[in-house]
């Protein structure tokens, strides 16, 4: 199979959809890879690096997606490369389709068969594909949240692990999953105080388990996230409904409870946010603030450690692709049920019932 790697054109996105490694083990097993130049240069993967492991060079995005029968990436195609997307063509990549009706009409009207990283999920419930960059975005989560806690950059001029004399500041994390998890465990590690709440009693006897006795847990709901939000510092969104739009936990009104300078992290923004006023933000441009409320809503986290990120990344997607490349997509997706599940568009209709239910569209999934 022709594999092509284009370099990602998204704002400030550094990733690339496959190591040097990851090229080779393909072309071991008889595949052509295809990578755009200097497409691995911002995770420090080199032109020389692909070639080494048998990938071959071309100059333009446009040369990868007209020779490529399977793209793989890491973020969705943007407006300028909805037209370079062919019928027939397999794309493999992070898409939140629930996020955009622009992107999903795009790949309707592309005919191509889309594999959504987000939605391949195992025999135990869990999202193998979307698992590592929620770690990084989790954890990334308190960096940020605790650099925008500082006055210069209109935060309320809190440390969040306090010194003696002086209490820690107040993290409140929605949603106990990967993402609410990783948050926690980094906010603790600073020595804030973290307030995590979920419907899942199960995934809440877990953190209580597991984590230091300043991490509390609490039932989700909105008197107790009303509660909560007049005394947090620090609020991280970290909400997933698998595939859907992720609901919306803070409302605007909410926002004027808040203490001028808190801080809003929703990492949730790839599925719309858990927050009504979250908008995607990008590195260049990561925050604004709403009634005094800070809001940092960058929509590829992990593409600003983007050498971690791509790691982790082909850690769990090569497996599937050599899958995908081996098999073909009908073949890889009857025999294997968890990339079956990744199947979000094929051939113009919407597979993934969540998607079309987000549009309205019941009528056009299959």
């Amino acid at each position: 199979m022709n594999i092509g790697i284009p370099k990602e054109i998204k704002n400030n996105e550094s990733r690339v959809g496959m190591t040097p490694a990851g090229v080779y083990e393909l072309t071991k097993n008889g595949h052509t890879v295809y990578i755009q130049s200097t497409a691995g240069e911002g995770s420090g993967f080199f032109d020389k690096d692909y070639k080494k492991a048998g990938g071959i060079i071309l100059d333009t995005i446009g040369q990868v997606y007209g020779i490529s029968e399977m793209i793989v990436k890491v973020k969705e195609p943007i407006a300028q490369e909805y037209e370079m997307v062919q019928k027939g063509q397999v794309v493999f990549t992070y898409f939140h389709f629930a996020s955009s009706e622009a992107l999903t009409k795009a790949m309707i009207k592309s005919g191509a068969t889309c594999i959504a990283y987000e939605t391949v999920e195992d025999h135990e419930g869990t999202l193998p594909l979307l698992t590592p960059m929620s770690e990084v975005a989790g954890r990334m989560a308190i960096q940020q949240g605790a650099k925008y806690l500082e006055k210069p950059v209109k935060g309320r001029g809190v440390l969040l692990g306090g010194v003696p004399g002086v209490a820690p500041g107040k993290v409140l994390v929605l949603g106990a999953g990967v993402v609410g998890i990783q948050a926690a465990k980094m906010a603790a590690g600073l020595g804030a105080h973290v307030t995590i709440l979920d419907i899942n009693m199960k995934r809440l006897r877990y953190v209580n388990d597991v984590m230091p006795p300043h991490v509390v847990t609490e039932f989700s709901n909105e008197f107790n996230i009303r509660k909560h939000i007049k005394t947090h510092d620090l609020i991280i969104g970290g909400v997933l409904l698998k595939g859907a739009k992720a609901p919306n936990l803070i409302t605007r009104d909410m926002l004027k409870e808040m203490r001028p300078g808190t801080v809003i992290v929703d990492v949730a923004v790839d599925q719309g946010g858990c927050v009504e006023t979250t908008r995607p933000t990008t590195h260049e441009d990561p925050i604004y603030i709403i009634d005094d409320v800070v809001h940092y809503t960058v929509a590829n986290m992990p593409g600003a450690v983007p050498y971690t990120s791509t790691m982790a990344l082909t850690n769990v997607t090569l497996p599937y692709v050599l899958k995908l490349a081996n098999l073909g997509w009908k073949k890889a997706c009857e025999a294997d049920a968890s990339l079956q599940k990744g199947l979000n568009i094929s051939n113009g209709k919407v597979i993934y019932k969540e998607i079309a239910e987000t549009f309205d569209w019941a009528e056009s999934a299959v």
